[in-house]
């Protein structure tokens, strides 16, 4: 491998070092920058295998990207399809990742510390639960809202971003769990689309947040329009004017730049089309996408994780400060060891994780209620008639193969009695356990008790997945 002088850390800055630009990259180019970042003696800047493992997710799904975009060679080594037509969830490792790599860094996070974190590092509390007079709270509305939608929903970070306003059920429903569309281009693996379940606390707190008189939403649309001559909105390369929406077939009306009309459907509008689709109203133009930045402009997925390292590194700050009353005299350096042994911190992916758990501790306890006094045989028969936990949880997250679910997601609680998984669920999750148990039980009058909850972060800090 040819010597490199600078301090790469993609493999477009690597295969260019050696003359070559990111489109021409080869699968060497990529084994040697692995090699690079991770073994080189010569790169002070080594990182260990979970590390490069982030680099390797992302290098992968940008070369799927302009594989099939651009028809560039993709040099990520990819794991081969089985007989059995399974692919990579068969669970053969995948030749790209490094060996360092631990299969799995799920975390869990439980109801009451997602609060702890969300009214620390969102709403500006202290760990004493006041809040100071200084606090802002600038989008506290709009960020609490999609923090409390992934983890009611079980959405990845860019399918809750993308969702349009035209998209979500209406706030009069009367149902716990609004059902919704996830469109087809929005999904991963943009193949298939799918209804997911909006909690109806969900919902209530997305329509403060979009609220014409008091939500943010609204001030950001108009700091948008008093910027009108700067043409923020009207200036926005390849701005799609909708004039009309059905949501039986789930398609939008559009203007066309000849100043005719088309219709096209939600499910090929993929997450970066959504970002210029504009309505005409009395005082200019609103766009469809929900959640909206400062500046009025429709707030791109990979913004959210600046959010949340915002209220992560807020949370801690919080945190060492009250465990050290005179943390703010120390030295810089000092405040940033304390503030990292911090142990509450979120990840968008986390919620997702906990969105499982609290589902798989619900389907366990109505799965043993339903097939109580049922024989080791009859319920393989029942299993192999209407599937089982996995079945439903996979269809829950959107997964293809319910082994995903079983290996990557909740592996660990698999052995655990059913009523230490009710323990992990919080009040308003136990009501609605108790209706269904009270449903599937009605003619041998079973019902679940109510169990009490010691909620608890669980998990080691450390990457997720």
């Amino acid at each position: 491998m040819a010597p490199v002088r600078l301090r790469p850390r993609c493999l477009a800055e690597f295969s260019g070092a050696g003359g070559r630009l990111w489109h021409e990259a080869s699968k060497r180019d990529y084994t040697d920058f692995k090699h690079w970042r991770m073994a080189d003696s010569r790169n002070y800047w080594r990182v260990e295998g979970t590390s490069f493992d982030t680099d390797r997710a992302g290098l992968k799904r940008f070369y799927a990207w302009a594989s099939g975009e651009y028809e560039v060679f993709n040099p990520i080594p990819s794991q081969s399809v089985q007989a059995d037509g399974h692919g990579p969830e068969t669970g053969r490792r995948d030749p790209s990742r490094p060996a360092g790599a631990p299969r799995r860094q799920v975390k869990w996070l439980l109801r009451k510390a997602l609060e702890q974190w969300r009214d620390v590092g969102l709403r500006g509390y202290g760990f004493d639960g006041l809040r100071p007079d200084s606090w802002h709270g600038f989008n506290e509305d709009r960020n609490t809202a999609f923090v409390d939608g992934l983890w009611g929903t079980g959405l990845r970070l860019e399918e809750w971003a993308s969702v349009l306003d035209v998209e979500l059920p209406a706030t009069s429903v009367t149902s716990r769990y609004p059902k919704a569309w996830l469109a087809e281009s929005c999904a991963k693996g943009r193949r298939y689309g799918r209804n997911y379940r909006i909690p109806r606390a969900v919902l209530k707190a997305v329509a403060g947040y979009i609220d014409p008189l008091e939500g943010s939403r609204a001030e950001a649309i108009g700091r948008a329009r008093r910027a009108r001559r700067a043409g923020r909105y009207e200036r926005l390369p390849g701005l799609v004017i909708v004039t009309g929406h059905n949501p039986r077939t789930r398609t939008l009306r559009v203007r066309t730049p000849r100043g005719g009309s088309a219709t096209i459907s939600l499910d090929v509008l993929e997450p970066v089309e959504r970002l210029r689709l504009f309505r005409e109203t009395r005082d200019g133009l609103e766009p469809l996408a929900v959640w909206l930045s400062n500046d009025g402009m429709p707030h791109r997925a990979h913004s959210w994780e600046n959010t949340f390292a915002t209220a992560n590194s807020r949370v801690a700050e919080a945190w060492a400060r009250s465990r050290w009353p005179g943390f703010d005299d120390l030295e810089e350096e000092d405040r940033k060891r304390r503030a990292a042994q911090c142990p509450l911190w979120v990840r968008p992916h986390m919620l997702r994780h906990s969105y499982a758990l609290v589902w798989y501790s619900i389907l366990s306890a109505v799965w043993e209620q339903r097939l109580r006094g049922f024989t080791e045989a009859e319920k393989h028969a029942f299993r192999e008639q209407f599937g089982d936990i996995w079945y439903q949880l996979a269809t829950m997250l959107g997964h293809r193969n319910p082994q995903t679910t079983r290996d990557w997601y909740l592996a660990p609680f698999t052995a655990l009695e059913v009523d230490y998984l009710m323990a992990l669920i919080d009040g308003d999750q136990r009501e609605a356990v108790d209706i269904l148990l009270e449903r599937i039980a009605v003619d041998s009058e079973l019902v679940l008790s109510p169990v009490s909850a010691d909620l608890e972060l669980l998990g080691e800090p450390g990457d997720d997945q």
